[in-house]
């Protein structure tokens, strides 16, 4: 992935800084850091990139979506429809917060489908926690109807997709709030860390707060601050702001060199039998950080991805069996297994985890391969990697070039 492509002596010369001072605390010791706060600037330069009001950093991707959660008001005993293809941490966000999990279908975006959403709605269904999965975007304008129709609050896992956007809105603005991710795997990266983005002043609030045990952050003296909510630790360190604030000044000319290998690849694949790619509802607005490629069914891409180990081509991920990221293969979920009793424990499951009615969700992740693109490839990388993805096509669909 990008982000751990490109470190250098930007991100030297802010860590410097940091050590310097010898406050690696984000916040308040005034008088000893000269001024330096590297997540407030991490933090107005997320908000920049991707045009939000409002931009909260924390220790990582997966407590800012339960930072945005909290934030948007969602709770104990709540309802919210997830999808079954995500990074686990979007289900145990919404478990961990007290809320009950619905699992409903995606479609060829990768993400969560509107009639999969309108199917999984109940009477007690309170939001939708939409994953934008592999640098796409789901399809926001049908998902929007939805969520107005059912007046439903949404809230965006955009962990995967920091940058991309549909019709000119950044992935993670459309909801109530919004979550990116900054691990060591992403377009950008801190290392570990986070972002909670939302245009709405209150939500915003309440997650600088909820993040921090619950400090008001007002004034100087930490001891003696309010605590207007309850929360708990996901505060970021200033190492790592500082690190993630050189990695998204990258982020613009990232996507754009992402863009430009993907379309390349995609040119090269798009006339080999077999092949099709993921929708993209909004091209224009694709961070690219993946190529998703279909096969005709899953028989054809398990014997792709057999063919590709053969050939020893590496950088693709087979979600289908993943163990993190589809839901067949978390059973820890479906059998409830826990160190201590979850809310879900107490109020019972919505759905049956273990007989899920998710056709489609199975048939799109059981033909997908998706290969990880390098901003830092050259021209010749590209078309290497193409011509080894399309050997192991027709290889394994037994199709004569």
């Amino acid at each position: 992935m990008p982000g751990m492509e490109f470190f250098g002596a930007a991100e030297r010369k802010e860590i410097n800084d940091v050590l310097e001072t010898g406050i690696l605390f984000r916040y308040n010791h005034e008088a000893q850091r000269n001024n330096i706060y590297k997540a407030r600037e991490f933090e107005a330069e997320v908000a920049k990139v991707v045009g939000a009001k409002y931009a909260h950093a924390v220790s990582s991707g997966s407590t800012a979506v339960l930072c945005a959660l909290a934030a948007a008001g969602i709770g104990a005993g709540d309802e919210v429809i997830v999808p079954p293809f995500t990074y686990i941490a979007t289900v145990e966000a919404v478990l961990m917060i007290g809320a009950l999990p619905v699992f409903a279908d995606i479609d060829e975006t990768l993400c969560l489908s509107a009639d999969g959403i309108r199917k999984a709605i109940t009477p007690k269904t309170k939001a939708v926690c939409l994953v934008h999965m592999c640098g796409q975007m789901a399809d926001m304008d049908a998902i929007m109807a939805v969520i107005n129709e059912h007046n439903l609050v949404l809230v965006e896992d955009a962990g995967q997709a920091m940058g991309a956007s549909f019709n000119g809105v950044s992935t993670g603005l459309w909801g109530k709030t919004g979550a990116y991710s900054f691990d060591f795997f992403k377009i950008a990266t801190a290392g570990e860390g986070g972002i909670m983005v939302t245009n709405d002043e209150t939500a915003y609030k309440h997650a600088d707060s909820y993040s921090d045990h619950g400090h008001d952050h007002i004034g100087s003296n930490r001891g003696m601050e309010q605590h207007p909510i309850l929360g708990f630790n996901y505060r970021i360190s200033e190492l790592h702001a500082a690190v993630g604030l050189v990695q998204t000044r990258r982020v613009p000319e990232i996507i754009q060199k992402n863009n430009a290998h993907k379309k390349q690849l995609m040119d090269r694949l798009a006339n080999v039998p077999g092949v099709s790619f993921a929708r993209i509802p909004d091209a224009d607005g694709d961070s690219a950080t993946f190529l998703n490629l279909f096969l005709e069914d899953t028989q054809s891409a398990q014997r792709t991805v057999t063919e590709l180990n053969a050939a020893g081509v590496g950088g693709f991920n087979y979600w289908f069996v993943n163990m993190y990221h589809f839901i067949n293969q978390w059973d820890h979920i479906k059998e409830m297994r826990t160190a201590s009793a979850l809310a879900v424990e107490k109020f019972g499951a919505p759905q049956d985890y273990k007989n899920l009615e998710i056709p489609r969700a199975q048939a799109v992740i059981g033909r997908l391969i998706s290969f990880g693109i390098r901003a830092s490839w050259t021209a010749e990388e590209v078309d290497k990697l193409a011509a080894a993805i399309e050997a192991a096509v027709r290889k394994a669909t037994l199709v004569e070039a």
